[in-house]
């Protein structure tokens, strides 16, 4: 993935840091024992999708004719010798 840039644009590091803000919200209001602010950091982590699909819409994500194609498995390395060996 790292030769790729995949998430590497504005709209992905929006949508990530919006759900990581949520997270850290949901998991501070469990510790205290809140549910209302559970259920809140819940909304947040939700809103961060949203924003960040809404970005994309918007021309800050990557065009999908720029995704990398999914690449056939290697075959592993006995596999592949046992085949030579024949």
């Amino acid at each position: 993935m790292a030769g790729h840039n995949h998430g590497h644009t504005p709209a992905a590091w929006t949508g990530v840091t919006i759900a990581f803000i949520g997270f850290c919200v949901a998991g501070a209001f469990t510790v205290a024992a809140k549910p209302v602010g559970f259920w809140a950091g819940i909304v947040i982590i939700a809103l961060g999708g949203v924003v960040g699909a809404a970005m994309r819409a918007a021309g800050l994500g990557m065009p999908k004719s720029q995704h990398p194609q999914p690449q056939p498995a290697a075959k592993s390395q006995p596999q592949a010798q046992a085949q030579t060996q024949q």
